[in-house]
């Protein structure tokens, strides 16, 4: 790990500040852009309902979404299609769940299918990533399906959505995911992760990016310069 990503601006350049509660409100959304830009973190990442966000000054801010949240189990062309409209509605990034089942059955055959809808129904230029829930699988299918969405054209695989009951980000799954894809994509980790410590572990096993819904807690752990 770099000096520069142990320090609490290194580290918020590589955080998505997330608000995707089910009970989340427009006021609440407008919170979250006025908090991320004063942390200094790349980007927010909430529900599709709440695009587009013209009421709220962005200032610079990256806007990712979800899509087939928080289960995985929504036909692929309806992924599609709810990628492709958020993309027309401001959201420069996807964050898909992939149909979790499919990859505990083995079936890579779909997951890659899954995959590629959403990217082709998006194009090239939104940043993809792909949720694996790897709190679920083994670590052969995490391997596989880091496979797959490299092969469908992602551009970042993802452990976790932070709903399901099995768990979120785990220093070995971000290791695996990290080793697997070799630099060729990112690595989010998202799930659970609270303190600075998790986080700091979480970059050193290999991720590039860093889902979290308590920013702040997170950042204020860190020191400002290394």
């Amino acid at each position: 790990m770099s000096e520069t990503a142990r320090n609490r601006t290194g580290v918020a350049g590589m955080v998505d500040h997330t608000l995707l509660k089910p009970e989340a409100s427009d006021a609440d959304a407008r919170a979250l852009v006025a908090e991320a830009r004063d942390l200094g973190v790349l980007a927010v990442c909430v529900s599709p309902s709440m695009l587009p966000m013209r009421s709220v000054d962005l200032g610079g801010l990256v806007i990712a979404t979800v899509v087939g949240f928080p289960s995985g189990k929504h036909h692929s062309l309806v992924k599609g299609a709810e990628a492709r409209l958020a993309v027309e509605q401001g959201a420069d990034e996807i964050d898909m769940v992939i149909d979790v089942g499919a990859a505990v059955a083995g079936e890579y055959n779909a997951v890659l299918a899954d995959i590629l809808t959403v990217r082709e129904a998006i194009g090239p230029g939104p940043v993809l990533k792909v949720i694996l829930e790897s709190a679920t699988l083994s670590d052969d299918a995490i391997v596989a399906t880091c496979r797959a969405a490299e092969q469908a054209g992602a551009n970042f695989v993802k452990t976790s959505t932070g709903f399901h009951p099995a768990g979120g980000a785990s220093v070995h799954a971000v290791r695996l995911m990290a080793d697997t894809v070799g630099g060729r994509l990112g690595v989010k980790a998202s799930g659970g992760i609270r303190t600075a410590d998790a986080a700091l572990a979480m970059i050193e096993a290999g991720a590039t990016r860093l889902g979290l819904s308590g920013s702040r807690a997170v950042l204020d752990g860190l020191p400002d310069q290394s």
